[in-house]
């Protein structure tokens, strides 16, 4: 348990891995993963992806288990099953710690920018893991991101606000929509009296509606846009199940949604 309290603590130290973390202002266009093959990896319970040269290595993280590649001898493949990771109290950093039939991986993931330095293609995420082996550690340092369910791509229709049917007498000309891209993130729609757009964070379970922007059309008083947009803001769980999306947070404010496309 020590040596897990020494490696957070190192944590944010290891910007100076091999896949190189950015630290600047510039604008940082985030790879993201194609509609098919989002399905392909959801399909087989794959949720993050990380990589890196140097060796060059390939994570996957799956429900059903934990697989790491490389081309170092002795770390060809490495299987695991697959654990709950322990989480920084004061930063999004996971770290699973799993056991394979030859070695100990220890798998730090790190919200941070992150550049792979023999691509050039920057990431969301830096990942850091360490091989031990006939007590001797290993170290692989590279970029990742998560894979964002590919069943929120789609375009879908407020059915209830906070607990309530919505009409369109709550909104006036026409009842809130989403249409979500999985592929890019983004998202745009209708707030129910203006249009709005903004992207979606998505990590394991969790699904964030931010940076939002409407047009200014000046609303009723009986409009219920704000209370809708604010449902949303808040938002920080989801489910699909039987066309609904249902989104909520812990204070159970939800949003159910139907699917129309």
């Amino acid at each position: 348990m020590k040596k897990y309290i020494q490696l957070f603590a190192i944590t944010l130290l290891f910007i100076s891995c091999k896949s190189s973390v950015s630290t600047s202002n510039e604008v940082i266009k985030i790879p993201y993963f194609g509609y098919q093959q989002q399905k392909e990896n959801l399909e087989k319970g794959i949720y993050f992806r990380g990589n890196g040269n140097e060796p060059e290595w390939s994570l996957k993280i799956a429900d059903k288990g934990i697989e790491f590649t490389s081309l170092l001898p002795g770390f060809e493949k490495l299987t695991a099953n697959h654990v709950e990771p322990v989480r920084a109290m004061d930063a999004n950093v996971k770290m699973y710690r799993v056991a394979t039939d030859t070695a100990t991986m220890i798998i730090q993931i790190m919200q941070q920018e992150c550049t792979n330095t023999m691509s050039g293609l920057k990431s969301a995420y830096s990942v850091r893991i360490e091989m031990l082996k006939d007590s001797k550690s290993t170290f692989f340092n590279g970029c990742g991101n998560y894979i964002t369910d590919s069943r929120l791509h789609d375009i879908w229709v407020l059915e209830e606000l906070n607990g309530k049917k919505v009409s369109l007498a709550d909104f006036g000309k026409e009842i809130p929509n989403l249409e979500i891209n999985s592929s890019t993130n983004k998202f745009m729609g209708f707030a129910g009296c203006n249009k709005m757009n903004g992207t979606i964070f998505f990590e394991k379970g969790l699904l964030r509606f931010s940076n939002i922007i409407t047009t200014r059309m000046a609303c009723a008083n009986n409009n219920k846009e704000t209370e809708f947009l604010k449902a949303l803001q808040s938002t920080t769980n989801y489910k699909v199940e039987n066309l609904k999306l249902i989104l909520s947070n812990p204070d159970e404010n939800k949003l159910i949604f139907k699917k129309v496309d």
